[in-house]
């Protein structure tokens, strides 16, 4: 059936809200950005506080996604929050964070079969639902990106442990100071590449029919839910954007059933990216309306939002939240230029998204700013 939503002000994008337990000053979200910027030990360290405590202007942010093991790394120099020196680093941006009087959670992830022989111990192959090589590349310091290892299939036997390190992040978490978590779904790391059928070959409980496929994504969020409160617990799902080789024979069935899945579980918020990630909003066929119908909860748009879409998604009551990527990269004041219809910094050249330093990272003028030469 179809639901009706409560239209909104035409400004009430830049109004304060709630997401669960989650108080946002506004409905303008950071959105998780991966920089590669994590130290020694996949420590955040001082330029990462910086770097988020100038955007905590941002209703909330959603830190970068973040490893939940040794196992779960898949990039150069991602963040973990699995280990005390981690935790201890993450205590630093969020203390940041809040003191400019921000709202923070942090995605949390397991790359699965996005990843490299080199990030796992002893060189062991990377684990995914099937022994099926993802078609796409990783990031290794000093090579750049190259294309991923061949995964080995979780064994059974297995699965509960990565739902315990799921859940022991989480915890980990909010001793770290995060307001709450979000777990990443989406984009063909290993939750997502359960999920669908292109990358799921199991012929066990946790493969076949759909159900089945989800089995691990509900599994983990209830998990979760119940070690750090739902309403303190986001999902991120990306229902048709083919990043990380992802892809499924009836995306519309399987992520209906996500959704109405995930709806009586008291979730903070379900965040969703409207077609490919950082590309065409239709690459796909996909009813966005329908899916929300199914989920009874505050619901986070993304993928190529501008001011004006966000303004109109938001009033007419189709989002709750809108999160902007890499317009937060560029533009560490994003919600007062959006709010005053200001200038926007262009990005910077690509070869600083990456790793590096401080250069494309955290020079990025503010309007109150004189800008400084700078190359864009």
């Amino acid at each position: 059936m179809k639901r009706h939503y409560q239209t909104r002000s035409a400004r009430a994008l830049f109004e304060p809200t709630q997401a669960g337990a989650l108080k946002l000053s506004n409905r303008i979200v950071m959105a998780p950005l991966t920089r590669n910027r994590a130290g020694p030990g996949l420590v955040p360290g001082p330029l990462m506080c910086e770097y988020y405590a100038q955007r905590a202007t941002a209703g909330l942010i959603v830190a970068e996604a973040t490893q939940i093991s040794a196992q779960a790394q898949g990039y150069a120099d991602t963040p973990g929050c699995y280990t005390d020196e981690q935790v201890r680093g993450w205590r630093s941006v969020t203390d940041a964070v809040h003191a400019k009087g921000g709202t923070i959670v942090v995605q949390l992830w397991h790359t699965g079969r996005v990843s490299h022989t080199s990030f796992q111990k002893d060189g062991l192959a990377p684990v995914g639902p099937s022994a099926i090589r993802a078609n796409t590349k990783t990031f290794l310091t000093g090579a750049g990106f190259v294309d991923v290892s061949m995964p080995r299939a979780l064994r059974l036997d297995e699965i509960p442990g990565i739902i315990e390190d799921f859940r022991h992040a989480c915890a980990l978490a909010i001793e770290a100071g995060f307001d709450g978590v979000e777990l990443h779904g989406a984009h063909g790391y290993l939750l997502d590449a359960f999920l669908r059928d292109g990358t799921n070959h199991r012929t066990d409980a946790y493969g076949g029919a759909i159900a089945n496929r989800a089995k691990l994504l509900l599994e983990v969020t209830t998990a979760c839910a119940a070690a750090i409160g739902a309403d303190r617990l986001g999902v991120r799902i990306s229902p048709v954007s083919t990043a990380g080789d992802s892809h499924d024979s009836q995306p519309q069935a399987l992520f209906n059933h996500v959704a109405e899945s995930l709806s009586p579980l008291g979730l903070a918020y379900l965040h969703v990216v409207e077609g490919e990630t950082g590309g065409a909003r239709d690459s796909i066929a996909f009813d966005y309306a329908a899916l929300r119908d199914r989920f009874n909860g505050v619901w986070m748009a993304n993928n190529g939002y501008d001011r004006e879409m966000a303004m109109a998604a938001v009033s007419s009551g189709r989002a709750d939240l809108v999160s902007f990527g890499r317009l937060f990269i560029a533009n560490p004041d994003l919600v007062v230029r959006l709010e005053e219809d200001a200038r926007l910094n262009q990005m910077m050249a690509e070869e600083t998204l990456y790793g590096g330093s401080a250069h494309g990272y955290t020079d990025y003028p503010t309007m109150q700013q004189i800008p400084a030469s700078i190359d864009i």
